[in-house]
Parts: C-alpha cells; sequence; structure tokens
C-alpha cells in the first residue's frame, strides 16, 4: 500500500476514533517528499519521508499524523523565538508525545522522546523543558535530558512576519473550536482535550514573552554586558542588555475610561516605561483613550515617557486604530492595556495587536492576542 494511501486511512481512523485530532488532521496539508528525514512541519502542512514512513506501524503512522497536527496546533511553530531549533524541537516533542500517550492515541514509534518526571499539565511547558536541557548537549538526540528516544520530526517558523503569525494564530483559532464541537457532538472530547482547548481559545500568558516575540521578529542586534538589564539582577542573574539597531516604532493604547482604576493606570504607567528601558524603541506613541482618543505622546529611544491620563468616559476601541491611520502610524505592534470592558474594536489592523487585560472574566476580543496582567500589589513580576 502506498505512503498517501496509508496516511489518508490514518486520518479517517482519527475521525472515528479520535475526531478532536481527527478533524485538524483533515483540514492540513499533508505531503510526502524526501526533503526532511522523517518529517516537518510549518503549521501550514506537514511534510512525510516516505522511507522512514515505510518502516512504521499502521499505530505509529496514526501517532505521527497526530503529533504533526499538535506542533502547529500549540503554536510551536511560532513560539520558538531566538531559541536553539533542535532543543526547542526536542522539548516540543516530549511534550506532545506525553499527551499522545496519555489519550492512547495510536502507538509511539521507537525511540521517541518521552519522560514522565519532566511533564505537567501547567502552561509553559514546553518552555519550561527547554530550560531544563543543558544548553552545551545540542548534539545529542535527546537533548542531553534523561529519557528515551529522539525527536521524531522537526517544526519550523517559516520566516514569519507578525502579521503573517497573527493571521496564522487566528486560523488555528477557528480550527481547534471547529474541531472541539465535531468531538464534543460525538461524545468524544476527553477532558484532558477539553482543558486544552480551554487555553488554547484564551490562552493566558506572560505579556512580556509575547513583547519579546515581537522583538525578535523585528530586529537583528547585538547583545553587550556592559549595562545588564536590572530587571533580572534581583533574580541573581545577569542578562545582556540591547545595543545595536533596535526596536522599531511600538504604541501602547491606555484605556482611561471610568472603569479604570488608579492602581491600575499606575501599572500601566510602569509597563510602558519597562519597555522603553528595556527594549529602547525607535519611537513609542502612548495614546490615551476613553470613547474617543483624549490625548498622545511620542518619546524616542532618548527620551524617558512620562505618563499623563486623559479621559474618563465610556469605552471604544476602534477610535485608537482610526487615529493611528490618519497620524500614519504604523508601528512594529499595538498593545492595548485595558479592561476589555467594551465591544467596540473595529476592524483588524495589518499590524499585531496584544490587548494586556487586568480583568481576567472579559469576552475575548475577535483578534489580536489576549493576555492577563495580574496585580502587581499582590503578584511578583515573572511568577
Amino acid at each position: 500500500m502506498d505512503i498517501n494511501t496509508r496516511i489518508s486511512k490514518a486520518k479517517t481512523r482519527l475521525i472515528l476514533e479520535h475526531p478532536f485530532i481527527g478533524t485538524v488532521a483533515m483540514n492540513m496539508v499533508f505531503r510526502v517528499s524526501d526533503e526532511c528525514p522523517t518529517a516537518m512541519t510549518n503549521g501550514k502542512e506537514v511534510v512525510l519521508n516516505p522511507d522512514f514512513c515505510g518502516t512504521l506501524s499502521d499505530d505509529e503512522l496514526l501517532f505521527l499524523v497526530a503529533h504533526e497536527c499538535f506542533h502547529p496546533m500549540l503554536e510551536h511553530c511560532v513560539r520558538r523565538g531566538d531559541k536553539d531549533a533542535r532543543l526547542w524541537n526536542v522539548a516540543t516533542d516530549f511534550v506532545i508525545n506525553q499527551l499522545l500517550v496519555d489519550e492512547h492515541i495510536g502507538v509511539m514509534p521507537k525511540d521517541g522522546l518521552l519522560d514522565k518526571s519532566i511533564y505537567d499539565e501547567g502552561e509553559g511547558i514546553s518552555d519550561k523543558i527547554y530550560h531544563l536541557l543543558p544548553q552545551d548537549d545540542k548534539d545529542t538526540p535527546n537533548g542531553g535530558i534523561q529519557g528515551s528516544g529522539q525527536a521524531l520530526d522537526s517544526c519550523e517558523d517559516g520566516g514569519q512576519s507578525p502579521a503573517e503569525i497573527e493571521q496564522q494564530r487566528a486560523e488555528w483559532k477557528v480550527k481547534v473550536a471547529q474541531a472541539s464541537q465535531s468531538a464534543k457532538m460525538m461524545g468524544k472530547l476527553s477532558a484532558n482535550m477539553e482543558r486544552l482547548v480551554g487555553t488554547l481559545l484564551k490562552p493566558k500568558v506572560d505579556w512580556r514573552d509575547v513583547l519579546q516575540r515581537f522583538v525578535v521578529k523585528q530586529r537583528n542586534d547585538d547583545r553587550s554586558y556592559a549595562r545588564p538589564n536590572r530587571r533580572f539582577i534581583s533574580q541573581g542573574l545577569i542578562m545582556p542588555s540591547v545595543s545595536g539597531e533596535g526596536l522599531g516604532e511600538i504604541a501602547f493604547a491606555i484605556d482611561t475610561s471610568g472603569s479604570i482604576t488608579e492602581n491600575e493606570l499606575n501599572q500601566f504607567a510602569s509597563e510602558v516605561r519597562e519597555v522603553w528601558e528595556t527594549h529602547k524603541p525607535e519611537k513609542i506613541h502612548v495614546i490615551y483613550f476613553d470613547s474617543s482618543v483624549c490625548h498622545a505622546d511620542e518619546f524616542d529611544r532618548d527620551t524617558e515617557p512620562t505618563f499623563k491620563p486623559h479621559g474618563g468616559g465610556g469605552t471604544a476601541f476602534s477610535p485608537v486604530f482610526t487615529y493611528m491611520q490618519e497620524k500614519n502610524i504604523n508601528p512594529v505592534a499595538c498593545i492595548f492595556l485595558t479592561d476589555l470592558c467594551c465591544s467596540d474594536y473595529g476592524d483588524m489592523p495589518d499590524y499585531p495587536v496584544l490587548w494586556v487585560s487586568t480583568n481576567e472574566s472579559a469576552s475575548t476580543p475577535p483578534f489580536g492576542e489576549v493576555t492577563i496582567m495580574q496585580d502587581e500589589t499582590n503578584n511578583k513580576r515573572g511568577n
């Protein structure tokens, strides 16, 4: 039986036995080629090596097909940033293989990476495992960590722009939502997968990590230990400061409506100054808004931002996008600091949008990425 027929049968079997991941697989493009030694995905298509697949049983091929679907679903292809590509792939394979084993999906191929002792169900587990890997053991099959096997495949970011990454994330949220609905209708969405779906559709990540991904994509700079980043000194770490060309223009949209507290405004001001100090953008636009744009300031990389809130009325997000279009402001990213108590979002812009919300129970915006800003009167940064 040729490999394309076997792949089609594996996808059909997934639909019947595991409809959540099966629906995802049916919406992905699979291609057979010897351009990779085993398998690879960039989030848009999956490439499988025919010789490698020929060594797998039907249960192992089922496992591999499902494995390739989880990489883009968990945003592994776009979350790597400046991490070592091989070690990141090792870390993410540990996560996916454990998920598939726990869900009893097929049989893991021989020498696949698996170590239950380093896996937990918390968010950001791929990043945690990555940092467990000895950084000087990049050439060992399992990244130098205790546990069995080696990476089954590779996961590539495809050199996408921030706008393209944003679009891919939006498309995958739709795929995940549709797949979970199909599985629920069949009564075959496990509790573990239901929890995962909830996390994927409304992720809670450190917004500073998200911003860092934007930064990595937008510049190729030098790093120097001449001026250590003070944020990490208190943690006993000497992290390099950034020198070189640095980040381009970035926009902060500050919600100054009547529902925003003084403590929240102070947090907003602190975060704007932190970005200025850490990343030294070419220019920071600070736009205060309630139901309209109330005031706006600009600061270059040599001028520390000052914070002068204007507003106090209702809330509307669309005037911010209109204002930036009228002023020809085209930032690397637009970051809203808000409680998300509004439904007037306007149209999705061409640049990435990050919604940093102080309100965990707020509805999810129709575009952009959402993260929750914890109240730092009760939480320490980085926890």
